[in-house]
């Protein structure tokens, strides 16, 4: 099935929400989404289809998720397995972490058993070793899957592909999942997993042996309902295998051994799928799945092609519409000498020497834009009277001017001519008049050069030009200046190591390797006391009795760059002012829980942005 976009109903066409372009990558399609983000598809630059996750913006958000997600994204980048889908890209720094792996043109094994119901033995013993040597490989790295299941394992033309191999370990760390939100579904969790304990390579192997159950009986042998329901029985009560071969009964039922140890370990689980199969190598058949699986990897691999940019239409324009202005044919130039005209530029007579639309590019030089124009449409083509002008046949002085300059010329001469009118009038009313005023801006201007120049530095908007209908006595230096409006932030998790900076909206935490500018960060010592400090301005620690507001921490003269943290009760209140000219109220709230498996702590942030004067520099 077709939809109108001309995309089939396995790749959906794009909406309202979805980005068009992933640094450089150009998205054709949405494939799906899951706990933790979208999936769209794309092209590299030779053509390969690529599948590309784009994480959703709650784990975005947390800086402990991001720190783990490119830690994960590292390690998954070793992992080269003929069943795992390699990564082949990503970012973790940028507004929406993401992650490239290569496209497989095969459903999932939970669509597949959803659509057509279980799979044969035959089937089943060599998906299952397939998804053991991805695991062998996986391990290998140094990585635990930990959310291995159904729709985690694709089925290609030549054998499964295990795809976010260590991704739910990065959203393990989160506050989110600390707080009831979960990645993924627990059905195929292992009972160490449900009771939160340790993680091993023997988690997967009970998730393995769930996948293989799953897939020769097409229900979950843990059955489903709501999530505490399952999870108690995973850890409490035995599986339901009604209806499991004998030939996967020994495999399965080993897999999902309660304890750990009496697991097989995936070199074991491979030698059972021979053995079970009757053969002491497995051997994998061209037709390895079932017909009507078969065929959706067909369907699949007719994944819809990057969007190309049709060629001009050679036909007439449409009577009626809107013609194009042409560009003049050469630009003007100075005054010569009659006896040396300008050289003619030679026309294009056809619309064939168009420069052609390139296929979609990657990276940021295929969208950046062009000199001429600056990515505006360019008068060539049909629509385009009079001779075409492109940049090789133009020289000397004669490229080409915009069209829309002369306008803006005009209304810029007419501003001009109105000021010194303005001016002469000023100046016949009285000398002394007009150098007040001209003193009085020339000091505002001076002290934006000096004192603004910090702030902007750190991302703030500049200062807003005077109001020209003001009354007399606004703006005036004497007159007192209003306090900046707070902005709170009540709840920040702010992980060992990393920062805030006041200039940043929203405040949140950032890494600290990679801003020299640190406003206040925590640090968690391994062989010294732990403390909180700031390496752009002052700190003071409020008094029980002080109150919070601005003026106290305008007041407040007992600075210092850092507190220890054993000082810190929870309540407690510290003064913050950058030379930046930036006022912050931090309260602290508290350390993290110690089931979290992250080291943070939880503070509130008051700001009054450039609520004093900026340091100058020295």
């Amino acid at each position: 099935m077709v939809n109108s976009s001309g995309v089939s109903g396995i790749f959906h066409p794009l909406e309202g929400d979805d980005p068009r372009v992933i640094a450089g990558y150009r998205l054709t399609a949405r494939l799906g989404s899951g706990g933790m983000g979208k999936v769209y598809l794309s092209y590299t630059p030779g053509g390969r289809p690529v599948a590309i996750k784009v994480i959703r913006p709650e784990f975005s958000e947390d800086a402990e998720f991001r720190r783990r997600f490119k830690q994960e994204v590292q390690s998954a980048q070793r992992v080269q397995g003929l069943y795992t889908a390699p990564v082949i890209d990503s970012d973790a720094e940028g507004h929406s972490p993401w992650l490239a792996t290569a496209y497989v043109p095969g459903p999932s094994l939970a669509a597949a058993v959803a659509e057509h119901g279980k799979l044969p033995v035959p089937t089943v013993l060599l998906l299952v070793a397939g998804i053991a040597e991805a695991l062998q490989v996986i391990h290998g790295a140094g990585i635990v899957h930990r959310d291995l299941k159904p729709s985690n394992v694709l089925l290609a033309a030549d054998g499964p592909r295990v795809i976010d191999f260590g991704i739910a370990r990065a959203a393990d760390a989160t506050s989110l999942t600390s707080s009831g939100v979960t990645v993924g579904t627990p059905t195929f969790m292992a009972p160490e997993q449900a009771a939160g304990s340790t993680i091993s390579p023997a988690t997967d192997v009970f998730a393995l042996g769930q996948v293989a159950a799953y897939a020769a009986i097409g229900t979950p042998a843990f059955g489903e309902g709501t999530s505490h329901g399952v999870l108690y029985r995973i850890v409490h009560e035995e599986p339901d295998l009604t209806g499991l071969p004998d030939e996967l009964r020994e495999l399965v039922t080993r897999c999902l051994s309660k304890e750990a140890s009496d697991r097989p370990s995936v070199a074991e689980v491979i030698e059972l799928c021979g053995a079970a199969s009757g053969q002491t190598q497995l051997r994998r058949p061209e037709e390895w799945l079932p017909t009507a699986v078969a065929a959706d990897i067909t369907t699949r691999a007719a994944a819809p092609a990057p969007a190309q940019t049709p060629p001009p239409p050679l036909e007439a324009p449409t009577a009626g519409a809107p013609a194009q202005p042409a560009p003049p044919a050469q630009a003007p130039v100075p005054p010569q000498p009659p006896t040396q005209p300008a050289a003619p530029v030679a026309p294009v007579p056809t619309a064939l020497n168009h420069p052609q639309t390139p296929p979609p590019g990657f990276g940021p030089a295929a969208y950046a834009p062009t000199a001429a124009g600056a990515g505006a449409p360019t008068a060539t083509g049909p629509t385009a009277t009079g001779p075409t002008v492109t940049g090789p046949a133009m020289t000397g002085p004669t490229a080409p001017v915009p069209a829309a300059q002369p306008p803006k010329k005009k209304r810029k001469g007419l501003i001009a001519a109105l000021v010194v009118v303005c001016l002469l009038a000023f100046a016949g009313a009285g000398g002394a008049a007009v150098y007040t005023v001209m003193k009085s801006d020339g000091q505002k201007k001076g002290n934006q050069a000096t004192g603004d120049s910090k702030t902007a530095n750190k991302g703030d908007s500049p200062t807003p030009a005077a109001d020209p209908t003001a009354s007399p006595g606004d703006g005036d230096d004497d007159a007192p200046a209003q306090d900046p409006t707070p902005v709170d932030y009540k709840t920040i998790n702010l992980p060992a190591d990393y920062h805030i900076s006041l200039a940043d909206e929203p405040v949140r935490p950032a890494n600290s390797d990679n801003d020299t500018d640190i406003d206040f960060s925590y640090t968690d010592n391994s062989y010294t006391d732990d403390e909180v400090d700031t390496e752009t301005g002052k700190l003071v620690l409020l008094n029980a009795g002080q109150e919070g507001t601005l003026a106290t921490c305008r007041n407040e003269t007992r600075f210092t760059d850092k507190i220890l943290t054993k000082q810190l009760s929870k309540g407690a209140q510290m003064c913050l002012t950058t030379k930046y000219g930036h006022v912050a109220l931090i309260t602290f709230k508290g350390y993290a829980p110690k089931s979290d498996p992250s080291s943070y702590m939880t503070i509130g942030v008051r700001v009054w942005r450039n609520a004093v004067e900026p340091e100058q520099d020295s």
